[in-house]
């Protein structure tokens, strides 16, 4: 008979192996130091990595406001913003061509990220050219218009998947009318609204230096680097307030199972989703090892899934984001696939998380954080989680990956299931689908009114432990 306390010690053993590996030891004659921290007297925070004698550096600026403060009707205004900063294609061709490096600049609900990557000789030439964007961002007409059109072509000319469609059609059924709901990129309809006093507006409330965090990694040392900031980012104008990311919260999700038809397919997009934790949340990370003991279930329960992309995850933002799980199956498998979802959900809070199962959910966890904490590109956005998010540090968060326990996993799960709105939404073929699922619930098919002989209000949000999907 195995003890509880060898195998426990077992585990710590090989959590402990694992973070071996992916945090190897410092290169001879370097030391593992905190970075150094700094602040402009305009608000600009700055995080420093040197690197002695590293040929490239990596500047990464966030800009802590994104698409989630795009004004009503009028999606994809940040992002469009954000294709602003740099409407010359030759400052582009620069990094990429000159100095073997890259810029880009994403965009998502919590932020504006702005990446510049080149030769560290090159250091004060590229800050110049950050200062260039942010102080004089070309918002003519002319540039809006040019932005405009190539994210709409892009939109037109891309062909979007029924995946695409499903993750986005449980965004909007989860959280409606809140930010997380839309696509952060806008679309067609959107674009077509925003004008330039809105990107003018946009840019005076968000785009400041006590709204942003630079991160700057490679051989520039800190008089080097706190010399070019003062020069050249110290006019960059402060504002008078930061904008917090606060919003009425979503109302609660309908009840009905959403069918989206796509006739011409052979297969179906099934969806299922409840609200998560944010990244600030103690419980965060726990989630994640939760989306992977959820998968390795459902894969267990219904071996069909295997055979097609599965996944579960947990998406955290600034605000709480959401755990999802999500399918592509046989029209005919899409109710069996849900109910088994439901039934992973429900043995979630229901039965304890195993010592085999936490051990592998643990490793693969810090393996894949290790791997990304790997590269500069990680380094950065990890520090920058540090100041947006009061996230642990990234050899932090891979401690504390080691130390969870299955009580924590209990605590986490039971804050995400425990008796709270389901939304579910498949995509595929209606005529197939309906009458599978209309057995077992009510149903909403995407564009259509509900009956006459429906009510008027959706009944009372399916709860986990109330009202399970069930098995065909």
């Amino acid at each position: 008979m195995k003890l509880p306390v060898f195998d426990g010690f077992l585990r710590k053993m090989a959590l402990l192996l694992a973070l071996a590996a992916v945090c190897p030891a410092p290169a001879q004659g370097q030391l593992l130091t905190p970075p150094e921290r700094f602040q402009l007297l305009n608000g600009l925070r700055v995080i420093l990595l040197p690197r002695p004698g590293d040929q490239d550096v990596l500047l990464k600026l966030r800009i802590h406001s994104g698409a989630a403060f795009d004004l009503a009707g009028k999606g994809g205004s940040m992002a469009l913003l954000g294709d602003l900063l740099f409407p010359d294609p030759a400052t582009r061709e620069f990094f990429t061509d000159e100095m073997q490096g890259r810029l880009n600049v994403v965009t998502d609900y919590d932020s504006i990220t702005i990446t510049l990557q080149g030769r560290t000789r090159e250091f004060e030439r590229i800050v110049e050219i950050l200062r260039t964007a942010l102080l004089t961002t070309q918002l003519s007409p002319e540039n809006l218009t040019q932005a405009r059109n190539g994210r709409e072509k892009i939109i037109r000319d891309t062909s979007i998947s029924s995946s695409t469609l499903a993750d986005r059609a449980i965004a909007a059924r989860l959280f409606g009318d809140f930010p997380y709901g839309r696509p952060s990129t806008g679309t067609t309809e959107s674009l077509d609204r925003i004008e330039r006093g809105d990107l003018m507006l946009a840019r005076e409330r968000f785009l400041n230096p006590n709204n942003a965090t630079l991160v700057i990694i490679g051989g520039v040392e800190r008089t080097r680097a706190s010399r070019a900031l003062r020069q050249l980012l110290g006019g960059w104008r402060k504002s008078e307030r930061v904008i917090p990311a606060t919003f009425q919260q979503p109302a609660v999700p309908a009840a009905r199972i959403l069918i989206m038809n796509a006739p011409t397919e052979q297969s179906a997009e099934v969806r299922l989703a409840v609200r998560g934790f944010a990244r600030s949340d103690p419980d965060s990370q726990a989630a994640e090892l939760l989306a992977l003991i959820a998968r390795k279930r459902w894969e267990t329960l219904l071996p069909d899934l295997g055979r097609n992309p599965v996944f579960v995850r947990h998406d955290a933002f600034v605000l709480p984001g959401m755990f999802v799980m999500g399918a592509t199956v046989d029209n005919l498998l899409a109710t069996k696939s849900l109910s088994t979802a439901q039934e992973v959900v429900k043995s979630l809070t229901s039965q304890p998380v195993t010592e085999p199962e936490l051990e592998a959910a643990t490793g693969q966890a810090i393996a894949a954080l290790g791997k990304q904490l790997d590269t500069k590109d990680g380094t950065a956005d990890a520090w920058l989680d540090v100041d947006t998010h009061a996230a642990k540090s990234g050899d932090d968060r891979l401690r504390e990956l080691a130390k969870i326990s299955s009580a924590d996993l209990k605590r986490a799960a039971n804050r995400l299931f425990w008796d709270v709105p389901i939304a579910v939404a498949v995509i595929g073929n209606s005529e197939v689908l309906k009458p599978q699922l209309e057995r077992y619930g009510k149903i909403e098919l995407f564009g259509e009114l509900p009956s006459a002989s429906s009510p008027k209000k959706d009944p009372a949000p399916s709860k986990q432990h109330t009202k399970p999907i069930p098995k065909p």
